[in-house]
């Protein structure tokens, strides 16, 4: 969970505006909660658009326009129903709260990929934090190669391979550094990965996609 402050406010035909202090890494479509802001900007809010230049109006046809002259950065859009409500500066910083928790995998799935259970409650434990943390990375490089996801739902089943076998690559080095644990006395080879295999699964050996 992240929070991060909020230094202005505007609301344009039901469109709220936020601008943060500093950059967040929100994503349209994400869940924030908005608090310590005026005129019932707070509350649960769906991201609609994280544009970063001066928010201008609903056009007729309802998309939203912008005034590409002026730079915004760190700014936030939400639907917001409510009189309009002229950009200003917050007196007293209201906060964004957003937690990133992606599910597009379990422990089961890993489990299938492994052709193996858990021997111990140990390693289902440590299984279960290879789960969270292949989720929370997958989601992140899709993230930065321009796709727009949703955190409850894997996009499609290649993606879902790619973090089965991030998962699965995390849970084998268990104990090791940098490759899978060896006993051989010759020592370790150089590491083998399935990274490129698992980067084209995700779909994010190129910048980003159409």
């Amino acid at each position: 969970m992240a929070t991060f402050s909020i230094t202005h406010e505007q609301r344009v035909d039901d469109v709220a505006v936020i601008q943060t202090l500093t950059a967040t890494d929100v994503g349209v479509g994400q869940a924030i909660t908005v608090a310590g802001c005026g005129t019932g900007f707070n509350g649960s809010q769906t991201v609609i658009s994280v544009e970063p230049f001066l928010f201008s109006h609903v056009d007729d046809e309802g998309d939203l326009i912008f005034d590409y002259d002026v730079i915004v950065e760190n700014q936030i859009l939400y639907q917001n129903v409510g009189d309009d409500v002229a950009r200003a500066g917050l007196t007293t910083y209201g906060t964004l709260t957003w937690s990133l928790s992606c599910s597009w995998i379990s422990v089961a799935n890993v489990q299938e990929w492994l052709g193996i259970d858990s021997a111990t409650a140990n390693d289902t434990a440590f299984l279960t934090t290879c789960v969270n943390a292949s989720n929370s990375w997958c989601f992140t490089r899709r993230k930065a190669a321009g796709y727009t996801d949703s955190l409850s739902t894997v996009p499609n089943a290649s993606v879902k391979l790619g973090a089965v076998m991030y998962a699965a690559t995390l849970y084998r080095e268990r104990g090791s550094v940098d490759s899978y644990a060896s006993f051989s006395a010759m020592g370790s080879p150089a590491p083998i990965m399935s990274l490129g295999q698992i980067h084209r699964l995700l779909g994010v050996n190129r910048s980003q996609v159409a």
